[in-house]
């Protein structure tokens, strides 16, 4: 049985498999490959969180994660 992952070891996991499946397109690819992938698929807290997370040293992200980082954005929260 696998321990229970937090939230955020969850969203650094899903990213590194994301990594994994684009791993084989070169780096270039790879790296646009993930950042469109999260950025269609993720909600804009998750991507909010990733990022917060991504900034860390300590992240445990994969090289592609980690450039695929600046081409991320998340909209600004809307004033209300």
């Amino acid at each position: 049985m696998t321990p229970t992952m937090n939230t955020d070891e969850k969203l650094i996991y899903m990213a590194n498999q994301i990594a994994d499946f684009f791993a084989a397109q070169g780096e270039a690819r790879a790296v646009a490959g993930i950042a469109e992938h999260i950025q269609k698929f993720w909600t804009p807290q998750m991507r909010r969180d990733f990022l917060a997370l991504a900034a860390r040293d300590d992240s445990g992200l994969k090289p592609h994660v980690k450039k695929a980082v600046a081409l991320i954005h998340v909209p600004a929260k809307a004033a209300g």
